[in-house]
């Protein structure tokens, strides 16, 4: 299936913009866990860094991949889609080395092709990006980064505009933890002359899966999962298959639905060694987990949770991506729970939307306190991010009446038929217009 078709079938999808959920007790069975989207998104991107085709499979099918793929497209790069979302792209029909403000403003990751097509190809034009409005994430560590390298960078008329010859090994220290930045410089230094060490560098699932890829495209990376990363440059790199990770986030809101509303489910086709600081919070909220080598068992035998205290931080600390969810959970949990998000500035913005819904949550600055109510009811949504959308979906599964999510765009950018897998564990859940 070509891209195009692909793009259609999306924009048919988000048309449909709201969610109708009727809490309906517990949830039960099987889920099987898609894609990592925020492994695909810097994985699609480094694509452009090889001289031959490239596979790459468990692609979820989500807006903002659909969106990654449009702009390679836009470059001229070949990017067939198939029916399993399985993915080749062929980098040698690149045209142009530009990301437009028109695509990179629905999709802050878009910001990941500017290490590769300036390690690959000396020049790069990027609109600084969008995406959630969630807090500040500025482009100053991934500019100074690549300027260490060799390459001349400005940003002229809300583009960074960069140009350099062979990029040249150097030694980054990172003044904080930047996913995205690690990931942009990692692939930059990748075709660099000599050696790149990457100091303070993310740690995240994500950044290990990014790694492996460029490894298994012939790059010399150590270290990853690790704060320092080493990259000996090559002249080449060649083309590769590679399977993206299960998503963990994914796999932490399916968990969470099923402890909310005091349910049985297991998620399939995860990976357990990814999700520690998850599980040790779900235990704590009185749920029996069990693992294996490649799902996660989870069984509140009809029990309320109980209140959990959480604090986000970079991985392997909990996820701030994972912290509306709990929120979510602490409403109706018995008990109080403090939430402090150290991540992002804005990200309680679905505080308000759990309110409306009769949740009890007091917000002091960078801190949420919470006090469980016995029942959520219903109430009119509206979601304003990605995580926080999920988090009001996870919500009404344990509200009494039909609760309606609107803007739920925001979801599809993150989560792959979230509908029709809620449904296939007992959920009441649909999409109307």
């Amino acid at each position: 299936m070509e891209c195009a078709t692909v793009l259609r079938t999306v924009a048919r999808q988000i048309a449909l913009e709201k969610l109708a959920i009727t809490g309906n007790g517990p949830l039960k069975g099987e889920v099987r866990i898609s894609g990592a989207k925020n492994a695909a998104l810097p994985i699609l991107a480094a694509c452009l860094l090889a001289d031959d085709q490239v596979r790459v499979g468990n692609i979820p099918h989500l807006h903002d991949v659909t969106t990654m793929i449009s702009l390679l497209g836009q470059m001229g790069v070949s990017v067939t889609v198939h029916e399993d979302m399985q993915v080749e792209v062929d980098a040698r029909t690149i045209r142009e080395f530009a990301a437009p403000y028109d695509l990179v403003k629905t999709m802050r990751a878009s910001i990941l092709v500017l290490g590769p097509l300036l390690g690959r190809h000396g020049q790069a034009d990027v609109s600084l990006p969008g995406g959630c409005a969630i807090g500040a994430r500025p482009v100053d560590l991934h500019v100074a980064g690549l300027r260490a390298m060799g390459a001349e960078v400005e940003i002229v008329d809300g583009y960074i505009r960069a140009r350099s010859g062979r990029l040249r090994g150097t030694h980054l220290m990172m003044d904080k933890v930047t996913v995205t930045g690690t990931e942009n410089l990692m692939m930059a230094a990748c075709l660099a002359d000599g050696e790149t060490v990457i100091e303070n560098a993310a740690r995240e699932p994500e950044v290990i899966d990014l790694a492996a890829f460029l490894s298994a495209m012939g790059a010399q990376i150590e270290g990853a999962g690790t704060n320092r990363i080493v990259i000996n440059g090559v002249r080449r790199l060649h083309g590769a298959s590679y399977q993206v990770q299960p998503d963990r986030i994914e796999t932490g809101t399916f968990l969470v639905a099923a402890a909310i509303t005091g349910g049985h489910v297991r998620t399939r086709r995860t990976c357990p060694l990814y999700m520690e600081a998850v599980l040790s919070k779900l235990r704590a909220a009185g749920a029996v987990i069990t693992t294996g080598p490649d799902w996660i068992d989870l069984d509140m035998q009809g029990r309320r949770p109980l209140a959990v205290d959480i604090s986000t931080d970079p991985y392997p600390a909990f996820p701030t991506d994972m912290q509306a969810q709990l929120m979510a959970l602490d409403c109706v949990a018995d008990g109080v729970g403090t939430i402090i998000e150290n991540v992002f500035e804005n990200r309680f913005m679905h505080a308000l939307e759990l309110q409306r819904m009769g949740a009890n949550i007091k917000i002091e600055g960078h801190t949420a306190i919470v006090q469980g109510v016995r029942t959520l009811h219903a109430a009119p949504l509206m979601a304003t991010d990605l995580r926080a959308s999920a988090s009001l979906v996870v919500a009404a599964l344990a509200a009494e009446g039909e609760t309606v999510v609107d803007r739920i765009y925001h979801i599809d950018r993150g989560y792959e038929c979230i509908e029709e897998k809620l449904r296939q564990i007992g959920a009441q859940i649909r999409r109307i217009a």
